[in-house]
């Protein structure tokens, strides 16, 4: 296991189902359907979620902030996301090229 890559490091690391299931006891909600209610999200994101086909986007975490006043650091920390830092794409930035 010490050949492991960061990467590899990091997906053994990620549970988005640690977050999603301290969010349903924390809100004292019945299941993911109930969380999808409260997120204001369709439930088969909260299913994607769970199975790792969809991540966590930062509107849904500053969501899941808003309705539980857990901290966004503490939030990223129960789905096991601990990087200090954010890098950000200067593609996102760069506007559109009209002519494409």
């Amino acid at each position: 296991m010490a050949n492991l890559t960061q990467l590899e490091s990091d997906e053994i690391d990620y549970d988005p189902n640690n977050l999603l299931d301290t969010l349903i006891k924390h809100l004292h909600l019945k299941n993911d359907a109930a969380l999808s209610r409260a997120l204001e999200v369709a439930p088969p994101v909260i299913s994607k979620i769970r199975h790792r086909r969809l991540p966590v986007g930062a509107s849904l975490l500053i969501r899941m902030h808003e309705i539980s006043d857990i901290s966004i650091k503490e939030l990223r920390e129960l789905m096991g996301d601990r990087r200090a830092k954010f890098r950000i794409s200067d593609k996102q930035f760069k506007p559109k090229d009209k002519a494409a």
